[in-house]
């Protein structure tokens, strides 16, 4: 069972790309508190979030078109109201 991403199981869940959009939201809030801090540790922890934001970009676009994939070839997910799983197994 899923604890966040929705599911057979867990209908009320989210999709994935829903959530690493959130997430990034919130690294790009905490960025915005720091960017006039120019201690090293400050432009250090920056440029991590930068890294960080990056990847989480590549994630959702990933996430993204999986979520494209599967509805093109399987039609809109029915999880959220208890359905089958598009792919895999039960």
């Amino acid at each position: 069972m899923t604890r966040f991403l929705v599911s057979e199981e867990n209908p009320s869940g989210r999709r994935l790309e829903d959530i690493l959009m959130e997430l990034r939201a919130d690294v790009l809030t905490r960025c915005t508190k720091i960017s006039a801090d120019t201690r090293p540790e400050a432009l250090e922890v920056m440029a991590n979030n930068m890294k960080v934001l990056e990847h989480l970009t590549a994630a959702i676009e990933l996430s993204t078109a999986s979520t494209h994939l599967l509805d093109r070839a399987f039609g809109p997910s029915e999880a959220a109201k208890g359905g089958p799983p598009r792919i895999g197994v039960a």
